[in-house]
């Protein structure tokens, strides 16, 4: 063996040489009584000769070799300092290792510090395929006996070096003492140096680490330098509970390794990896951070037990409330910040590595958005991206398209996804509405400012969410109201059709609305219920059974809306079916009355387009006078107009027109009365 210039390296080599040796004096104690110590094919094959060597009393008697030399704690060679700083040192003590545990752990190390103690263990195990030492073989290097039940029981399944994972017993099917030892190479890479985590673990990991300003990491670090080995840092959307876990265990002393939940629930073998993953924590001084617990707490519980039984500090982050039968120790419980405001803007700043033009106000573009850190962080790293594919002019859309691609995808599979196009010049409704829906954005706005710092809905389980009622008739512009409004905000709209929710059979109305909201809290969207009121109505006197069960649905969507932490718009054809205790939590009622004449007109004229050729005949004042429809219904005839017009090949005509007209009042079931169609009556035949 060869010295080196790193002192930790010069530790481990100087023990090694140690055990180098012993190995000498072991193989010349066997060549002494071998009689054929040449054999290139030793072990394949018994001879007479070796079967009456076995057969030898005294030679069993001399079995182990004589090794004199008592077990060192460390090598002659090494100076204080430097084995005080070892990383051999430091795993001792890590492990908790005894002097024999650290010899035996030399001993099966060494094939991999040089090749030529192959050949060594291959002689002395009598076997030329077996290369690396045996538990009989490693016993009698160190001077003991192999009946010897104390030196047996450090090789045990539960003594520190198996169960820390720093050394392998291979050949299981083999009797105790002809099983192979086996160091993994990750330990063997850890001492020589090494800090690369365990390529078991490279899908696993995930790159969590301490964001400044966020949160105070004090107390916790505090708690973690005191021995707080189990901490449930619990968040609501957009909060800081990683950022935070790391910066207290920085603070503590500590690296941290951050395990992603969610793919260690579509692991193979997660047990196997949690126990990786202890051993490299353990390996690198480091604390363990896991989110999000949401993703393994109902279905697979068993791996929280894991992770809530390791000897090392573990923070776990999540959402759910905590359930003692996930551990046997009780955890530090504390609450995870969201990211505010004004660190929101500084954090995408710092990720987009770029100047930001004057003109662009990231705090207000992000305001609507709840975003971890690490999501903050990759929707600039997001809009770095598109700005250069744009031209590399950095403009607000690209900032609301880099936030709106953080969001989870599950809520796409329950609701149906709506990329707003429409703006407020698109709407055409009378001012009061038009005032209510700009302060319904301002709500949503500056909600973490009103509702956050300056605590105006405390206690009572209340989250920073806003709600809405859309009421009125169909096509009076409910949906397109939440579609402006996500698209002022840079979000994206998603409806749920609450028709379709509904479940005959008991509780399951109540899982499919849970379902929803439980994936829209990870989206940053406008969730819009259309037909709230077919779940969303009247508490009735208990008369049956149904009775019952629906006012335990009404009950359970009362206080699951004003947990929820989003934009909420409940739309509806019929206010009056809503109950008074459900509409006194929403934050604003808007009521889409049916547009008047002049709002009629300016609905015709948009709803034809600048492109769609007219004829000159076309009397849309008449149209608006008269026929008392609609926005959505104004639509639905334009675009009957248009096919009308493409199969004769010409402009849309006032015949054209009436006769849209009258197919729609068919569709609504409206009777063609000559009041309303006037002059325009005889074209209807």
């Amino acid at each position: 063996m060869t010295d080196a210039g790193d002192p930790n390296l010069r530790h481990l080599l100087a023990r090694a040489v140690a055990v180098e040796q012993r190995i000498r004096r072991a193989v010349e104690a066997r060549q002494l009584t071998d009689p054929d110590p040449d054999d290139a094919f030793r072990g394949l094959y018994l001879t007479d000769e070796n079967i009456a060597r076995l057969l030898d009393e005294n030679e069993a008697r001399a079995f182990p070799y004589p090794v004199p030399d008592p077990i060192p704690d460390a090598a002659p060679e090494s100076d204080e300092a430097t084995t005080e700083h070892s990383r051999l040192t430091s795993l001792a003590a890590e492990f908790d290792l005894t002097a024999l545990d650290t010899e035996i752990l030399l001993i099966a190390l060494v094939p991999d510090l040089d090749d030529r103690f192959e050949a060594f263990y291959g002689y002395l195990n009598d076997d030329v395929t077996r290369r690396r030492p045996s538990i009989g073989l490693a016993l009698g290097l160190c001077g003991l006996s192999p009946a010897d039940q104390v030196a047996r029981g450090r090789l045990a399944a539960r003594a520190p070096l198996r169960e820390g994972r720093l050394l392998l017993v291979e050949d299981l099917d083999r009797p105790f003492l002809s099983r192979a030892l086996r160091v993994p190479d990750r330990v063997t890479a850890h001492l020589l140096g090494d800090d690369t985590p365990d390529p078991r673990l490279a899908d696993l990991l995930a790159p969590w680490h301490a964001v400044p300003g966020v949160g105070d990491p004090a107390p916790l670090a505090g708690a973690l330098a005191h021995g707080a080995s189990l901490t449930y840092l619990r968040e609501d959307q957009g909060g800081a509970g990683t950022a935070l876990a790391a910066s207290a265990l920085t603070r503590a002393g500590h690296r941290v390794l951050g395990l992603d939940l969610a793919r260690l629930a579509e692991d193979p073998s997660p047990a196997e990896a949690v126990r990786s993953l202890v051993r490299e924590a353990r390996l690198t001084g480091a604390g363990v951070v896991c989110a999000p617990i949401d993703a393994v707490c109902r279905e697979h519980p068993e791996l929280l037990r894991l992770l809530t039984g390791t000897p090392v500090p573990t923070i776990l982050v999540g959402r759910a409330p905590w359930d003692a039968a996930w551990s046997t120790a009780p955890p530090l419980l504390l609450h995870a910040p969201r990211v505010e405001p004004s660190t929101r803007a500084a954090l995408w700043t710092d990720a987009y590595d770029a100047p930001v033009p004057e003109t662009i106000d990231v705090d207000r573009l992000l305001s609507p958005f709840l975003l971890t850190p690490e999501q903050i962080t990759r929707a600039a790293r997001g809009a770095a991206q598109t700005t250069h594919l744009d031209g590399g002019t950095l403009t607000p859309d690209h900032v609301r398209q880099g936030a709106r691609a953080q969001n989870a995808a599950g809520l796409d599979r329950l609701a149906r996804r709506i990329e707003p196009t429409v703006t407020w010049n698109d709407l055409v409704l009378p001012p009061d509405t038009h005032a209510q829906l700009r302060e319904l954005t301002a709500r949503a706005r500056h909600r973490d400012r009103v509702l956050g710092e300056w605590g105006m809905r405390p206690g009572g389980g209340r989250g920073r969410g806003v709600s809405a009622l859309f009421a009125g008739d169909s096509g009076t512009g409910k949906t397109m109201s939440a579609e402006v409004i996500a698209a002022d905000l840079g979000l994206d709209l998603y409806t749920v059709d609450l028709a379709t929710v509904i479940d005959k059979y008991v509780g399951e109305t109540e899982k499919n609305l849970e379902r929803i909201f439980s994936e829209a809290a990870g989206v940053n969207g406008v969730l819009l219920f259309d037909e709230a009121d077919a779940i969303f109505g009247k508490r009735s006197d208990v008369k049956d059974a149904h009775d019952r069960y629906a006012n335990v649905e009404s009950a359970y969507l009362l206080q699951r809306m004003e947990s929820f932490d989003g934009l909420a718009i409940l739309a509806t054809n019929l206010r009056a079916n809503l109950d008074d205790a459900f509409t006194r939590r929403l934050d604003l009622v808007i009521d889409f009355p049916v547009p008047d004449p002049e709002q009629r007109l300016v609905l015709w004229e948009r709803c034809l387009g600048p492109v769609l050729p007219r004829g000159k005949d076309l009397d849309l004042a008449f149209c608006a006078e008269n026929f008392e429809l609609a926005g959505g219904n104004i639509r639905s005839i334009a675009v009957t107009s248009a096919y009308l017009a493409a199969d004769t090949d010409g402009p849309v005509t006032m015949p054209t027109l009436i006769h849209a007209i009258q197919r729609e009042y068919q569709k609504l079931g409206r009777l063609t009365l000559a009041s309303e169609f006037g002059p325009y009556l005889k074209l209807l035949a």
